[in-house]
Protein backbone atom coordinates (compact mmCIF):
# COMPACT_ATOMS: atom_id res chain seq x y z
CA UNK A 1 0.00 0.00 0.00
CA UNK A 2 2.56 2.21 1.17
CA UNK A 3 4.20 1.47 -2.47
CA UNK A 4 1.03 2.36 -4.27
CA UNK A 5 0.60 5.50 -2.69
CA UNK A 6 3.92 6.71 -3.48
CA UNK A 7 3.48 5.96 -6.91
CA UNK A 8 -0.14 6.64 -7.73
CA UNK A 9 0.02 10.50 -7.89
CA UNK A 10 2.95 10.23 -10.36
CA UNK A 11 0.54 7.94 -12.27
CA UNK A 12 -2.11 10.18 -12.56
CA UNK A 13 0.09 12.96 -13.11
CA UNK A 14 1.56 11.60 -16.25
CA UNK A 15 -2.19 10.28 -17.24
CA UNK A 16 -3.23 13.69 -17.17
CA UNK A 17 -0.33 15.06 -19.38
CA UNK A 18 -0.81 12.69 -21.76
CA UNK A 19 -4.42 13.83 -22.16
CA UNK A 20 -3.55 17.23 -22.34
CA UNK A 21 -0.79 16.37 -25.25
CA UNK A 22 -4.08 16.01 -27.37
CA UNK A 23 -3.33 19.70 -27.42
CA UNK A 24 -0.61 19.74 -29.40
CA UNK A 25 1.70 23.13 -28.05
CA UNK A 26 1.65 25.80 -30.38
CA UNK A 27 4.14 28.08 -29.11
CA UNK A 28 7.93 27.82 -30.60
CA UNK A 29 9.27 30.85 -28.98
CA UNK A 30 8.00 33.34 -26.12
CA UNK A 31 8.19 36.88 -25.63
CA UNK A 32 7.80 37.75 -22.22
CA UNK A 33 7.34 41.87 -21.94
CA UNK A 34 7.55 42.27 -18.12
CA UNK A 35 6.16 45.75 -16.93
CA UNK A 36 8.31 46.52 -13.45
CA UNK A 37 6.09 48.31 -11.58
CA UNK A 38 3.06 47.18 -11.88
CA UNK A 39 0.53 48.59 -14.56
CA UNK A 40 -2.97 49.97 -13.65
CA UNK A 41 -5.50 47.07 -14.71
CA UNK A 42 -8.52 49.68 -13.83
CA UNK A 43 -6.88 52.30 -15.98
CA UNK A 44 -6.28 50.08 -19.45
CA UNK A 45 -8.05 46.37 -19.94
CA UNK A 46 -10.35 46.36 -16.99
CA UNK A 47 -11.91 49.86 -16.57
CA UNK A 48 -15.17 50.61 -14.38
CA UNK A 49 -16.56 53.78 -16.16
CA UNK A 50 -19.31 52.96 -13.92
CA UNK A 51 -17.46 53.25 -10.80
CA UNK A 52 -17.68 56.30 -8.34
CA UNK A 53 -15.45 59.13 -8.94
CA UNK A 54 -12.91 58.06 -6.85
CA UNK A 55 -12.52 54.70 -8.30
CA UNK A 56 -13.31 55.86 -11.90
CA UNK A 57 -10.33 56.44 -14.52
CA UNK A 58 -10.54 59.87 -16.01
CA UNK A 59 -9.83 58.29 -18.95
CA UNK A 60 -12.92 56.78 -21.13
CA UNK A 61 -13.01 53.51 -22.74
CA UNK A 62 -12.69 52.53 -26.18
CA UNK A 63 -14.52 49.84 -28.65
CA UNK A 64 -11.59 47.70 -30.42
CA UNK A 65 -11.60 45.45 -32.94
CA UNK A 66 -13.09 42.62 -30.47
CA UNK A 67 -16.67 43.51 -29.81
CA UNK A 68 -16.38 42.23 -26.04
CA UNK A 69 -13.26 44.20 -25.12
CA UNK A 70 -13.63 47.69 -24.28
CA UNK A 71 -9.96 49.82 -23.10
CA UNK A 72 -8.25 52.92 -22.46
CA UNK A 73 -9.09 55.83 -25.13
CA UNK A 74 -5.58 56.31 -24.97
CA UNK A 75 -4.65 52.92 -26.59
CA UNK A 76 -6.35 53.40 -30.41
CA UNK A 77 -3.64 51.20 -32.33
CA UNK A 78 -3.87 48.26 -29.68
CA UNK A 79 -7.78 48.55 -30.37
CA UNK A 80 -7.31 48.01 -33.50
CA UNK A 81 -5.72 44.78 -32.90
CA UNK A 82 -7.50 43.41 -29.46
CA UNK A 83 -9.17 40.43 -31.80
CA UNK A 84 -5.64 39.23 -31.37
CA UNK A 85 -5.51 39.06 -27.80
CA UNK A 86 -6.57 37.07 -24.87
CA UNK A 87 -7.11 39.37 -21.54
CA UNK A 88 -7.17 37.73 -17.98
CA UNK A 89 -8.78 39.61 -15.68
CA UNK A 90 -8.61 37.94 -12.70
CA UNK A 91 -4.90 37.33 -11.79
CA UNK A 92 -4.53 37.99 -8.42
CA UNK A 93 -1.92 37.02 -5.21
CA UNK A 94 -1.04 38.13 -1.59
CA UNK A 95 2.40 40.06 -2.70
CA UNK A 96 2.39 43.96 -2.54
CA UNK A 97 6.39 44.40 -2.66
CA UNK A 98 7.98 45.03 -6.03
CA UNK A 99 10.62 42.42 -5.46
CA UNK A 100 8.88 39.92 -3.92
CA UNK A 101 5.65 40.22 -6.75
CA UNK A 102 8.28 40.56 -9.68
CA UNK A 103 10.12 37.45 -8.17
CA UNK A 104 6.52 35.12 -7.98
CA UNK A 105 5.99 36.85 -12.06
CA UNK A 106 9.32 35.94 -13.46
CA UNK A 107 9.31 32.18 -12.04
CA UNK A 108 5.37 30.99 -11.07
CA UNK A 109 6.52 30.56 -7.34
CA UNK A 110 5.71 32.32 -4.66
CA UNK A 111 8.49 33.50 -2.03
CA UNK A 112 8.22 32.15 1.59
CA UNK A 113 7.56 36.05 2.95
CA UNK A 114 6.64 38.99 1.49
CA UNK A 115 9.40 41.36 1.86
CA UNK A 116 10.97 44.17 0.46
CA UNK A 117 14.57 42.92 0.62
CA UNK A 118 13.90 40.21 -1.19
CA UNK A 119 17.36 39.20 -2.35
CA UNK A 120 18.55 36.42 -4.71
CA UNK A 121 19.67 33.42 -3.35
CA UNK A 122 20.38 29.82 -4.38
CA UNK A 123 17.08 28.98 -2.56
CA UNK A 124 14.84 30.77 -4.73
CA UNK A 125 13.43 29.46 -8.14
CA UNK A 126 14.65 29.88 -11.48
CA UNK A 127 13.50 31.96 -14.09
CA UNK A 128 11.10 30.55 -16.71
CA UNK A 129 13.74 30.98 -19.44
CA UNK A 130 15.89 28.92 -17.47
CA UNK A 131 14.04 26.15 -17.14
CA UNK A 132 13.38 26.19 -20.74
CA UNK A 133 16.76 25.87 -21.43
CA UNK A 134 16.96 23.47 -18.73
CA UNK A 135 14.07 20.83 -19.93
CA UNK A 136 13.53 21.91 -23.35
CA UNK A 137 16.71 23.88 -25.19
CA UNK A 138 17.31 25.21 -28.31
CA UNK A 139 18.19 22.40 -30.78
CA UNK A 140 20.92 24.79 -32.79
CA UNK A 141 23.64 24.87 -30.14
CA UNK A 142 25.18 27.76 -31.42
CA UNK A 143 21.93 30.05 -30.18
CA UNK A 144 21.04 30.86 -26.60
CA UNK A 145 17.98 29.48 -25.52
CA UNK A 146 17.16 32.57 -22.86
CA UNK A 147 17.98 35.86 -23.73
CA UNK A 148 17.59 38.86 -21.21
CA UNK A 149 18.38 42.73 -21.76
CA UNK A 150 18.65 45.47 -21.28
CA UNK A 151 18.36 45.77 -17.14
CA UNK A 152 18.75 44.11 -14.56
CA UNK A 153 15.62 45.26 -12.55
CA UNK A 154 15.51 45.42 -8.75
CA UNK A 155 13.70 47.68 -6.01
CA UNK A 156 16.94 48.15 -3.50
CA UNK A 157 18.54 44.81 -3.99
CA UNK A 158 18.14 42.85 -7.59
CA UNK A 159 15.12 41.25 -8.23
CA UNK A 160 15.23 37.32 -7.94
CA UNK A 161 13.97 35.33 -10.84
CA UNK A 162 16.07 37.06 -13.31
CA UNK A 163 19.00 33.83 -13.72
CA UNK A 164 19.07 30.44 -13.58
CA UNK A 165 19.41 30.18 -9.16
CA UNK A 166 19.94 26.58 -8.55
CA UNK A 167 19.84 25.27 -12.23
CA UNK A 168 23.40 26.33 -12.35
CA UNK A 169 25.45 28.90 -14.76
CA UNK A 170 24.84 26.81 -17.63
CA UNK A 171 21.19 27.98 -17.89
CA UNK A 172 21.56 32.21 -17.01
CA UNK A 173 20.20 34.18 -19.97
CA UNK A 174 22.59 35.60 -22.45
CA UNK A 175 21.87 39.08 -20.47
CA UNK A 176 23.19 42.14 -23.00
CA UNK A 177 23.33 45.26 -20.37
CA UNK A 178 22.83 47.69 -23.53
CA UNK A 179 20.67 50.08 -25.09
CA UNK A 180 19.82 48.44 -28.32
CA UNK A 181 18.17 52.74 -28.99
CA UNK A 182 21.40 53.62 -29.37
CA UNK A 183 23.32 54.48 -33.36
CA UNK A 184 26.33 51.91 -32.24
CA UNK A 185 24.33 49.31 -30.60
CA UNK A 186 26.36 45.77 -30.79
CA UNK A 187 26.86 43.18 -28.52
CA UNK A 188 31.01 42.99 -27.56
CA UNK A 189 30.50 39.36 -26.01
CA UNK A 190 29.75 38.31 -29.32
CA UNK A 191 32.95 39.88 -30.63
CA UNK A 192 36.53 39.14 -30.20
CA UNK A 193 39.23 41.68 -28.72
CA UNK A 194 41.18 43.52 -31.79
CA UNK A 195 44.43 41.23 -32.36
CA UNK A 196 42.85 38.14 -30.38
CA UNK A 197 42.08 35.27 -32.39
CA UNK A 198 39.94 32.34 -31.05
CA UNK A 199 42.49 30.19 -30.59
CA UNK A 200 44.25 32.27 -28.17
CA UNK A 201 41.03 32.69 -26.12
CA UNK A 202 40.18 29.48 -26.22
CA UNK A 203 43.73 28.39 -25.33
CA UNK A 204 44.12 30.57 -22.18
CA UNK A 205 40.32 30.43 -21.04
CA UNK A 206 40.21 34.30 -21.49
CA UNK A 207 36.77 34.19 -22.38
CA UNK A 208 35.86 34.79 -18.35
CA UNK A 209 37.01 37.96 -18.48
CA UNK A 210 34.37 38.81 -21.43
CA UNK A 211 31.63 36.68 -20.07
CA UNK A 212 31.65 38.02 -17.20
CA UNK A 213 31.27 41.42 -17.97
CA UNK A 214 27.72 40.63 -19.38
CA UNK A 215 26.46 37.96 -16.44
CA UNK A 216 27.04 38.42 -13.04
CA UNK A 217 27.29 35.41 -10.59
CA UNK A 218 24.34 34.75 -8.48
CA UNK A 219 26.63 33.46 -6.20
CA UNK A 220 29.38 31.43 -4.58
CA UNK A 221 27.54 28.51 -4.56
CA UNK A 222 26.61 29.46 -8.23
CA UNK A 223 29.75 29.81 -9.45
CA UNK A 224 30.74 26.53 -9.45
CA UNK A 225 27.88 25.01 -11.41
CA UNK A 226 28.26 24.88 -15.23
CA UNK A 227 30.97 27.12 -15.94
CA UNK A 228 32.60 24.91 -18.11
CA UNK A 229 29.40 24.30 -20.54
CA UNK A 230 28.81 28.14 -20.45
CA UNK A 231 32.05 29.01 -21.58
CA UNK A 232 31.36 26.06 -24.22
CA UNK A 233 28.28 27.70 -25.40
CA UNK A 234 30.25 31.16 -25.69
CA UNK A 235 32.55 30.12 -27.69
CA UNK A 236 29.76 28.42 -30.03
CA UNK A 237 28.40 32.03 -30.31
CA UNK A 238 31.32 33.43 -31.39
CA UNK A 239 31.57 31.00 -33.98
CA UNK A 240 27.88 31.98 -35.31
CA UNK A 241 27.28 34.66 -37.82
CA UNK A 242 23.96 33.74 -37.46
CA UNK A 243 23.82 34.93 -33.68
CA UNK A 244 25.94 37.86 -34.38
CA UNK A 245 23.33 38.69 -37.50
CA UNK A 246 20.55 38.30 -34.70
CA UNK A 247 21.45 41.35 -32.88
CA UNK A 248 22.47 43.61 -36.32
CA UNK A 249 19.08 45.67 -35.66
CA UNK A 250 20.68 47.94 -38.48
CA UNK A 251 19.27 44.92 -40.64
CA UNK A 252 15.87 46.54 -40.70
CA UNK A 253 14.20 49.37 -42.19
CA UNK A 254 14.44 53.33 -40.75
CA UNK A 255 10.50 53.07 -40.96
CA UNK A 256 10.32 49.91 -39.54
CA UNK A 257 12.40 51.11 -36.55
CA UNK A 258 10.53 53.85 -36.34
CA UNK A 259 6.80 52.53 -36.12
CA UNK A 260 8.63 50.84 -33.04
CA UNK A 261 9.64 53.47 -31.53
CA UNK A 262 13.05 55.35 -30.75
CA UNK A 263 13.47 54.24 -27.30
CA UNK A 264 15.23 51.55 -25.08
CA UNK A 265 11.66 49.94 -25.07
CA UNK A 266 10.65 49.94 -28.18
CA UNK A 267 13.80 48.55 -30.18
CA UNK A 268 13.80 46.40 -27.30
CA UNK A 269 10.85 44.95 -29.19
CA UNK A 270 12.08 44.79 -31.87
CA UNK A 271 15.04 42.95 -30.99
CA UNK A 272 12.67 40.72 -29.54
CA UNK A 273 10.87 40.02 -32.81
CA UNK A 274 14.40 39.54 -34.63
CA UNK A 275 15.57 36.98 -31.94
CA UNK A 276 12.25 34.83 -32.75
CA UNK A 277 13.25 34.92 -36.21
CA UNK A 278 16.61 33.53 -35.73
CA UNK A 279 15.48 30.36 -33.61
CA UNK A 280 15.96 32.06 -30.05
CA UNK A 281 13.32 29.92 -27.50
CA UNK A 282 12.96 32.75 -24.95
CA UNK A 283 13.36 36.38 -24.79
CA UNK A 284 12.60 38.74 -21.52
CA UNK A 285 12.18 42.26 -22.18
CA UNK A 286 12.28 44.34 -18.95
CA UNK A 287 10.02 47.79 -19.64
CA UNK A 288 12.30 49.51 -17.27
CA UNK A 289 15.23 48.94 -14.88
CA UNK A 290 13.28 50.53 -11.83
CA UNK A 291 9.88 50.28 -10.82
CA UNK A 292 9.24 53.99 -10.98
CA UNK A 293 10.82 57.83 -11.91
CA UNK A 294 10.18 60.87 -11.30
CA UNK A 295 10.09 61.74 -14.89
CA UNK A 296 7.58 61.47 -17.60
CA UNK A 297 9.83 59.85 -20.17
CA UNK A 298 11.59 57.16 -18.21
CA UNK A 299 10.75 54.89 -14.93
CA UNK A 300 8.44 51.66 -14.77
CA UNK A 301 5.02 51.80 -13.85
CA UNK A 302 4.62 52.45 -10.02
CA UNK A 303 2.57 55.77 -10.44
CA UNK A 304 2.14 55.88 -6.19
CA UNK A 305 2.34 60.03 -7.09
CA UNK A 306 5.10 61.69 -5.82
CA UNK A 307 6.23 65.69 -5.04
CA UNK A 308 4.14 67.90 -7.11
CA UNK A 309 3.68 64.78 -9.50
CA UNK A 310 0.65 62.83 -9.86
CA UNK A 311 -0.39 59.35 -11.76
CA UNK A 312 -2.37 60.06 -14.39
CA UNK A 313 0.11 62.66 -16.80
CA UNK A 314 2.55 60.32 -16.31
CA UNK A 315 0.51 57.52 -18.01
CA UNK A 316 -0.81 59.76 -20.31
CA UNK A 317 2.35 61.35 -21.62
CA UNK A 318 4.90 58.07 -21.31
CA UNK A 319 3.24 55.04 -20.56
CA UNK A 320 0.39 54.63 -22.45
CA UNK A 321 1.58 56.41 -25.63
CA UNK A 322 5.15 53.86 -26.04
CA UNK A 323 2.26 50.69 -24.63
CA UNK A 324 0.35 51.71 -27.64
CA UNK A 325 3.39 52.27 -30.25
CA UNK A 326 5.48 48.75 -28.96
CA UNK A 327 2.48 46.46 -28.36
CA UNK A 328 0.77 46.66 -31.26
CA UNK A 329 3.45 47.33 -33.84
CA UNK A 330 5.34 44.19 -32.49
CA UNK A 331 1.95 42.15 -32.86
CA UNK A 332 1.62 43.09 -36.23
CA UNK A 333 5.26 42.38 -37.11
CA UNK A 334 5.11 39.14 -35.98
CA UNK A 335 1.89 38.55 -37.62
CA UNK A 336 2.66 39.87 -40.83
CA UNK A 337 6.25 37.65 -41.10
CA UNK A 338 4.43 35.14 -40.26
CA UNK A 339 5.55 34.39 -36.65
CA UNK A 340 2.73 35.08 -34.27
CA UNK A 341 1.04 31.92 -34.34
CA UNK A 342 3.90 30.08 -32.93
CA UNK A 343 5.20 33.03 -30.86
CA UNK A 344 3.93 33.73 -27.46
CA UNK A 345 3.58 37.45 -26.34
CA UNK A 346 3.17 38.13 -22.39
CA UNK A 347 2.55 41.41 -21.14
CA UNK A 348 2.06 41.61 -17.82
CA UNK A 349 3.08 43.31 -14.44
CA UNK A 350 3.64 42.04 -10.89
CA UNK A 351 0.49 43.43 -9.66
CA UNK A 352 -1.79 45.90 -10.27
CA UNK A 353 -3.08 49.15 -8.91
CA UNK A 354 -5.38 50.17 -6.03
CA UNK A 355 -8.72 50.72 -7.79
CA UNK A 356 -9.48 53.47 -5.40
CA UNK A 357 -7.34 56.75 -5.71
CA UNK A 358 -5.23 57.53 -3.16
CA UNK A 359 -4.72 61.46 -1.95
CA UNK A 360 -1.74 62.08 -4.46
CA UNK A 361 -4.51 61.26 -7.20
CA UNK A 362 -2.36 58.10 -7.54
CA UNK A 363 -2.96 54.51 -7.02
CA UNK A 364 -0.90 52.24 -4.80
CA UNK A 365 0.13 48.36 -5.22
CA UNK A 366 -2.92 46.40 -5.45
CA UNK A 367 -1.72 42.33 -5.98
CA UNK A 368 -5.70 41.26 -5.51
CA UNK A 369 -6.79 41.30 -8.89
CA UNK A 370 -5.07 42.23 -12.07
CA UNK A 371 -5.11 42.32 -15.60
CA UNK A 372 -2.55 40.01 -17.62
CA UNK A 373 -2.55 40.06 -21.54
CA UNK A 374 -1.38 36.58 -23.98
CA UNK A 375 -1.42 36.84 -27.70
CA UNK A 376 -0.27 34.45 -30.35
CA UNK A 377 0.88 31.03 -29.36
CA UNK A 378 -2.07 28.93 -28.97
CA UNK A 379 -3.95 31.26 -27.04
CA UNK A 380 -7.44 32.61 -28.24
CA UNK A 381 -7.87 35.70 -29.85
CA UNK A 382 -10.08 38.40 -29.13
CA UNK A 383 -10.99 36.85 -25.72
CA UNK A 384 -11.47 37.53 -22.01
CA UNK A 385 -11.24 35.32 -19.06
CA UNK A 386 -12.07 35.90 -15.81
CA UNK A 387 -13.96 38.83 -13.71
CA UNK A 388 -13.59 41.66 -11.35
CA UNK A 389 -16.09 43.23 -9.40
CA UNK A 390 -17.58 45.95 -9.95
CA UNK A 391 -14.70 48.08 -8.35
CA UNK A 392 -11.74 45.79 -9.51
CA UNK A 393 -10.64 45.11 -6.14
CA UNK A 394 -11.21 40.76 -6.55
CA UNK A 395 -11.67 38.16 -8.95
CA UNK A 396 -15.81 37.25 -9.49
CA UNK A 397 -14.63 34.32 -11.82
CA UNK A 398 -12.40 31.90 -12.72
CA UNK A 399 -10.02 33.26 -10.38
CA UNK A 400 -5.71 32.62 -11.73
CA UNK A 401 -2.75 32.78 -9.45
CA UNK A 402 0.84 33.24 -11.10
CA UNK A 403 1.48 29.04 -10.49
CA UNK A 404 -1.57 28.52 -13.31
CA UNK A 405 -0.16 31.31 -15.67
CA UNK A 406 3.30 29.63 -14.58
CA UNK A 407 1.39 26.24 -15.97
CA UNK A 408 0.06 27.71 -18.65
CA UNK A 409 2.92 28.81 -20.23
CA UNK A 410 4.78 25.59 -20.00
CA UNK A 411 1.96 23.88 -21.63
CA UNK A 412 1.67 26.16 -24.62
CA UNK A 413 5.53 25.59 -25.48
CA UNK A 414 5.20 21.75 -24.78
CA UNK A 415 6.61 21.29 -21.59
CA UNK A 416 5.02 19.12 -18.86
CA UNK A 417 3.78 21.23 -16.30
CA UNK A 418 4.02 18.60 -13.60
CA UNK A 419 7.56 18.22 -14.81
CA UNK A 420 10.06 18.37 -11.95
CA UNK A 421 13.47 20.02 -11.36
CA UNK A 422 16.60 19.14 -8.84
CA UNK A 423 18.01 21.73 -6.85
CA UNK A 424 21.60 21.84 -5.04
CA UNK A 425 20.49 19.64 -2.23
CA UNK A 426 18.70 16.69 -4.94
CA UNK A 427 15.73 17.32 -3.90
CA UNK A 428 13.13 16.78 -6.81
CA UNK A 429 11.20 20.36 -7.07
CA UNK A 430 7.60 20.85 -9.30
CA UNK A 431 8.44 23.43 -12.12
CA UNK A 432 4.69 24.87 -11.42
CA UNK A 433 2.23 23.67 -8.52
CA UNK A 434 -0.92 25.61 -11.02
CA UNK A 435 -3.20 23.79 -13.44
CA UNK A 436 -3.06 25.63 -17.07
CA UNK A 437 -5.75 27.68 -17.90
CA UNK A 438 -7.33 25.24 -20.81
CA UNK A 439 -9.82 28.10 -21.75
CA UNK A 440 -7.32 30.38 -22.65
CA UNK A 441 -5.77 27.69 -24.93
CA UNK A 442 -6.89 27.47 -28.81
Amino acid sequence: MGLLGMTMPKILQARAWEESRKVAPKAKNVIFLFQFGGPSHVDMFDMKPDAPSEYRSPHGQRRTSCPDIEINERLPELARLMDEVTVIRSVHHKMKNHNSAAYYALSGHAPATDDQRLRDTIDLYPAYGSVVDHLAPSRDTALPTFVSYPHHIGDGSRTPGQFASFLGKRHDPLFIPRDPNKEDFKIPELSLPEGLTLDRLQSRRGLQQIIDQQAHLLDHAAEAQGLDDYYTKALSMLHSPKVRKAFDLSQESSALRDRYGRTTYGQGCLLARRLVEHGVKFSTVYFSRSIGGRSKTDGGWDTHGFDNTRMFPIIEDYHLPITDQTLPTLLTDLKMRGLLDETLVIWMGEFGRTPKINKNASRDHWPQCYSVLLAGGGVKRGYIYGASDKLGEHPTEDPVTPEDLAATIYQLIGIDPNAMIIDTQDRPLPISSGKPIWDVIA
